[in-house]
C-alpha cells in the first residue's frame, strides 16, 4: 500500500479491533474487581468507555463471555510465567522462586485479581470446563517446579501437593487485599511474601 493511502490495511484493521477489544476487557475487569461481577452490567462498562452496549457486542457476545475472557487472560499469564520460569538458568529453587514471584504479581494485577475475586461460581456452566482446565494446568506446573527443586536438592523434601496448596493459597490472597495506591509496589509485595514462604521465619544468618 502507498504510504499516502488513506485506507487501512487488513493488519491495521485487525490491530485496531484487538486494541478496542482489549479496552473493553480492561474496563470490564476493573469494574468486576471493584463492584463484583453480578453488580456490574455491560451498560456500566459501555458508559465508562463512552460507547453503546451494542458496540461491546461487536467484540464480545455477552457478559458471560466477557468474564471468561477476563479470567482466561489472568490464568494464561500464570501459565506463561511458569513456562518462563522453566527456561531460567539456575537450580530448581531459583526457578520455583521466579515463578512464585510472578504468580503473586499477576494476582495483584487486573486480570489476575479477577480470577481471585470472582471465582468459578460466577462463570456459566459452558465456561467452567475451560476455566477448570487452565486451573489444573497451573497447579500441575507449580507441582512440577516443586518436584524439580526437590530432585536437585535445592529445597527440602516435602509433600508436593500440600506445598503447592500452601504456596498458591498464600499468594492468591494479595489479589484481595493489595492496594495499588499503597506504599509498596506489587513487585515488592511479591518479593517479601515469597521470601517468607521459601525461607520461613527462622532467623537469617
Amino acid at each position: 500500500m502507498d504510504a499516502a493511502s488513506p485506507f487501512r490495511t487488513a493488519a491495521q484493521k485487525e490491530a485496531e479491533r484487538a486494541a478496542k477489544r482489549e479496552a473493553v476487557l480492561r474496563a470490564a475487569v476493573r469494574m468486576f474487581n471493584d463492584r463484583g461481577f453480578h453488580a456490574t452490567s455491560l451498560d456500566d462498562v459501555a458508559a465508562t468507555l463512552g460507547i453503546s452496549k451494542r458496540t461491546i457486542y461487536h467484540y464480545l457476545a455477552n457478559k458471560d463471555q466477557v468474564l471468561l475472557e477476563c479470567v482466561t487472560i489472568g490464568l494464561q499469564q500464570l501459565l506463561e510465567a511458569a513456562e518462563q520460569a522453566r527456561g531460567e538458568e539456575g537450580d530448581g529453587h531459583h526457578r520455583l522462586t521466579r515463578f512464585l514471584r510472578r504468580y503473586a504479581e499477576v494476582n495483584m494485577d487486573d486480570f489476575g485479581r479477577c480470577v481471585i475475586r470472582t471465582g468459578e461460581e460466577a462463570l456459566s456452566p459452558a465456561s467452567l470446563p475451560r476455566y477448570r482446565q487452565l486451573k489444573r494446568e497451573i497447579d500441575n506446573a507449580l507441582r512440577s517446579l516443586i518436584r524439580d527443586a526437590i530432585a536437585d536438592g535445592s529445597i527440602a523434601p516435602v509433600d508436593v501437593k500440600m506445598a503447592a496448596f500452601a504456596l498458591a493459597g498464600a499468594l492468591n490472597w494479595p489479589g484481595r487485599w493489595y492496594d495499588p495506591e499503597g506504599p509498596l509496589s506489587a513487585e515488592d509485595v511479591a518479593a517479601q511474601l515469597v521470601d517468607i514462604l521459601t525461607k520461613g521465619l527462622h532467623p537469617r544468618e
